[in-house]
């Protein structure tokens, strides 16, 4: 007698806070990855957009240009029209190419700063910015109706003959893009030594590019594509940076740029090595923009993100608002409160004079020409410029931890977690009572407030199994009393 396997269950597939993510030949299979293209081409027909085309985009990682070919097959299939990166490029550049366009969206394979073994499937909007409310819904429910259905598609090679295939790359076009806003003469110009670190992803190359023919000094590491990561998750934080802030230690250079893996992230370290968390470059770019560039339009940050924010607001009369986390809440307020600038902590930055979605490469380069302007005022090294930034905007010290659980137990935990909390909520914290609690909008954690400012946040990530504790205090030793409780109200002691 022979038996006979049940055939598997559709994947369930539901977008995050930026997307869908899953592993590369459990999940995430080119049957999957169709079809949520599908999903997306019943948006594009719903809105009668078929006309205005997808543009497609991918990463470095394990085969994400073939995933990238499939997702345009089931498109052209529908009589959408594709424009394809020749290359694995930034996912900003999608957004960038989505708004000169004018496309009906676009779609990215990457997992950003996911582990190795990850990859991922990101929809953009006509305005540049992540998917939100008015399209995801649209495209969850084709996603879910589409389940074990055979979806339909057109040979890449067939569509590209009858003309509906474009193959473009965005440097030229997003190089002018940015000397609108930025002085990138004046950059290349600067006498000083960069190390620019883009942990493997798609951002390689692109800074040094940028920045090529002038008097900056420019070096590159892990420039090369290594769908391995060098056995690191590409996320511009510590320990993943851990070797290019021991070079920026040890060789002289003035300043260290960081990119995740697909570069839409960015990160800064100073001259002697130390890493400037994300929510000190929050800060940073916000402190520029305003004490700089003069500019006083409102600033969107989320909720896991830097009270400085708010500090800053309060100095330079901005308004500040906060959303909940993920860029699909962040370019929405953007737009709807025409703010200069979102942030979000895990190092994401949008501009409201560039696009309404992060970009690690021009965030970068803004944070260059930030502490080039705060050496012509005395302000040198960076560290220095630093310090200076502190005494205005008072103490960060920010840490974030993630609790990982296996895949298959996770959704049980983070029920346990939500519900828990929220039953039995802490009343105190590193000894002191909390003078405020904030239920998260999204409806997947919690923050609780210190009468200093202090705080901390337990939030269930929506796209990994992991449950993450942030804080941000006024001391080191009140911020790392708040992680370690943080953690056991997660794991349960």
């Amino acid at each position: 007698m022979t038996n006979v396997a049940e055939a598997p269950t559709p994947t369930r597939i539901v977008f995050g806070t930026d997307g869908w993510r899953a592993r590369v030949a459990d999940e995430f299979t080119f049957e999957n990855v169709r079809r949520c293209a599908d999903g997306v081409a019943r948006c594009v027909a719903e809105r009668g957009e078929q006309a205005k085309g997808v543009v497609i985009a991918y990463d470095r990682r394990f085969a994400s240009e073939h995933f990238a070919r499939a997702a345009a097959e089931v498109l052209l299939a529908q009589g959408i029209p594709v424009a394809i990166s020749r290359t694995a490029v930034p996912t900003q550049m999608s957004s960038f190419e989505v708004v000169q366009r004018g496309s009906a969206a676009g779609i990215v394979i990457t997992a950003s700063h996911n582990p190795w073994t990850d990859n991922g499937f990101k929809v953009k909007s006509p305005t540049g910015a992540a998917a939100g409310a008015d399209m995801l819904p649209i495209i969850e429910a084709g996603i879910a109706d589409n389940a074990g259905k055979a979806i339909e598609r057109r040979p890449l090679e067939d569509a590209e003959a009858a003309g509906l295939v474009e193959w473009y790359d965005p440097f030229d076009g997003y190089q002018r893009f940015v000397r609108r806003t930025l002085d990138l003469d004046a950059l290349r110009d600067a006498d000083m030594s960069l190390l620019v670190e883009p942990l493997y992803g798609s951002g390689s190359g692109w800074i040094p590019r940028l920045l090529a023919g002038g008097r900056i000094r420019v070096t590159e590491i892990h420039n090369e594509r290594n769908p391995y990561f060098g056995g690191v998750n590409p996320e511009p934080i510590r320990p993943h940076v851990d070797q290019a802030l021991a070079m920026l230690a040890a060789d002289g250079y003035d300043l260290g740029l960081l990119l995740d893996g697909d570069a839409d992230r960015a990160g800064a370290a100073d001259e002697r090595g130390t890493f400037l968390h994300q929510l000190q470059v929050t800060g940073l770019l916000m402190y520029y923009l305003a004490e700089h560039r003069g500019l006083r339009e409102p600033v969107v940050v989320s909720v896991n993100n830097t009270s400085t924010a708010a500090t800053l607001g309060r100095h330079y009369g901005i308004d500040t608002h906060e959303v909940a986390v993920g860029f699909k809440f962040i370019g929405p307020k953007m737009i709807e409160t025409g703010a200069m600038m979102g942030a979000e902590e895990s190092g994401g930055y949008g501009f409201g004079m560039h696009l309404p979605e992060r970009d690690g490469v021009y965030a970068d380069l803004m944070l260059l020409d930030l502490f080039l302007r705060e050496r012509a005022r005395g302000n040198w090294p960076v560290s220095r410029a630093v310090v200076r930034f502190h005494e205005l905007a008072g103490p960060s010290f920010y840490r974030r931890i993630d609790v990982h659980f296996d895949r298959p137990s996770y959704e049980g935990v983070k029920r346990r977690v939500l519900v828990g909390l929220r039953e039995a909520p802490p009343t105190a914290l590193a000894g002191e009572p909390i003078v405020r609690t904030q239920v998260l909008d999204t409806g997947d954690g919690f923050k609780w407030f210190l009468a200093d400012g202090s705080w901390l946040l337990v939030r269930a990530s929506g796209t990994e199994p992991l449950v993450r504790v942030y804080t941000e205090a006024v001391t080191p030793e009140v911020r790392d009393e708040l992680v370690s409780t943080g953690e056991r109200l997660v794991r349960g002691g």
